[in-house]
């Protein structure tokens, strides 16, 4: 319950530079509750490959994982900026605007934006 859903963080992204990122929705089999979580890293070079890291991890702790569509983020850590743009070929864009207020509230001390352009 509680406890496992306490150990997904809603945001895990890489610390500096600009990287693809998806949005992926988190939900009980068969259950009411559910939740997005942002992942993104310069490691991947698909964001297919984002979403077979994250799928494994959260169907061992019970989860069924989708994949609410794609983008880029660029994280300034200096600035304390983020800007969230583009889409993923595969998954779609993914709606920027949910991904800003996840990431609001890690980030509660940066400006953070996003747009349609692709780069």
């Amino acid at each position: 319950g509680a406890a496992m859903a306490a150990a997904v963080r809603d945001v895990e992204i890489d610390p500096e530079g600009t990287f693809k990122y998806i949005l992926v929705r988190l939900q009980r089999p068969g259950g009411e509750e559910r939740r997005d979580i942002v992942r993104g890293t310069k490691a991947a070079e698909f964001h297919n490959h984002i979403f077979e890291k994250v799928n494994p991890e959260m169907e061992k702790l019970g989860y069924e994982c989708k994949c609410l569509g794609g983008g880029k983020i660029d994280h300034n850590s200096e600035d304390k900026k983020i800007r969230v743009f583009g889409l993923s070929t595969g998954y779609g864009k993914a709606d920027h605007s949910v991904t800003v207020e996840i990431l609001k509230k890690v980030y509660t001390d940066y400006e953070i934006t996003w747009s349609d352009d692709k780069k």
